[in-house]
């Protein structure tokens, strides 16, 4: 918990994962089991106000196993362009840029972390995807020198990170199994790269250096919702795996069980 470097993270469903992993295959697959049992407590609404939850969730997130493939229809589908039958156009979020300079993957993976008042998890944004969001923000493509292949790296590294904020979450969250035996799910997130928290100030203070980003997860802790911060640090080269940060993950003091599970890590931590 807190502050770490990355460690392998746990595997996710991917358009090319290997046979072995247990991860159930998207809706509408032959290879689907079934809808996955969920558990009494955790499948409850954060609130009274399931429809305030489910319009929560991103719009591209309803649509998102589509471009998750099927490992046994997958191949033979091929390139298939996956079209609204309203308008039979892909959707905009993965319609290439009008001066893109190179082609990109409109395939999506599939995530470890549930989504909160759902069976399903949370699916990453395509290659497409993603240059489309940084065009919107005011990116200039022009101005780099950028490749498919950095476009690659970069989805495989954003990935990471979210899985391995996730794992750290995690641990926090087994401090609470007796009262949420299901685990927890995530709700909604929010990026605040220009919002230091007030341990990341305070660690500025001391000669450290700040943050290159920070999210707000909200997660549901069977019923609860509960806040976590996470602040992304450099942690130097690009590894194999797709790692180089280093992550700050807490849960944010919104709460007296918060500031409780906090000073009970930070006293394990100085006694161990």
């Amino acid at each position: 918990m807190g502050l770490f470097a990355s460690t392998p993270a746990v595997a996710v469903q991917t358009a090319n994962a290997s046979a072995h992993q247990t991860t159930l295959p998207p809706a509408g697959c032959p290879m689907h089991q079934g809808k996955a049992k969920g558990c009494p407590v955790s499948t409850e609404p954060s609130d009274s106000s399931c429809e305030s939850k489910t319009n929560s969730v991103p719009a591209h997130q309803e649509r998102a196993y589509e471009y998750v493939e099927c490992p046994v229809t997958g191949s033979m589908a091929g390139n298939k362009e996956k079209l609204d039958p309203s308008n039979l156009m892909p959707p905009p979020n993965q319609i290439p840029a009008p001066d893109q300079p190179f082609a990109l993957s409109t395939a999506r993976e599939e995530s470890s972390i549930p989504r909160a008042d759902s069976e399903r998890k949370w699916v990453y944004p395509s290659e497409q995807m993603f240059w489309n969001a940084m065009l919107k923000k005011g990116w200039k493509w022009k101005d780099d020198d950028i490749s498919q292949k950095d476009m690659y790296n970069i989805i495989k590294i954003h990935n990471q990170n979210n899985e391995q904020a996730w794992k750290e979450i995690l641990k926090w969250e087994a401090l609470h199994a007796t009262e949420c035996p299901c685990g927890p799910s995530l709700v909604r997130f929010g990026g605040k790269a220009k919002e230091y928290s007030p341990r990341a100030r305070i660690r500025s203070w001391m000669g450290y250096e700040l943050p290159f980003d920070r999210h707000d997860w909200i997660i549901n802790r069977c019923g609860t919702e509960v806040r976590y911060v996470i602040d992304y640090y450099d942690g130097g080269e690009v590894n194999q795996d797709f790692q180089f940060t280093i992550l700050d993950v807490r849960p944010a003091f919104d709460s007296l069980s918060a500031v409780w599970d906090r000073m009970k890590v930070a006293w394990w931590r100085w006694t161990s």
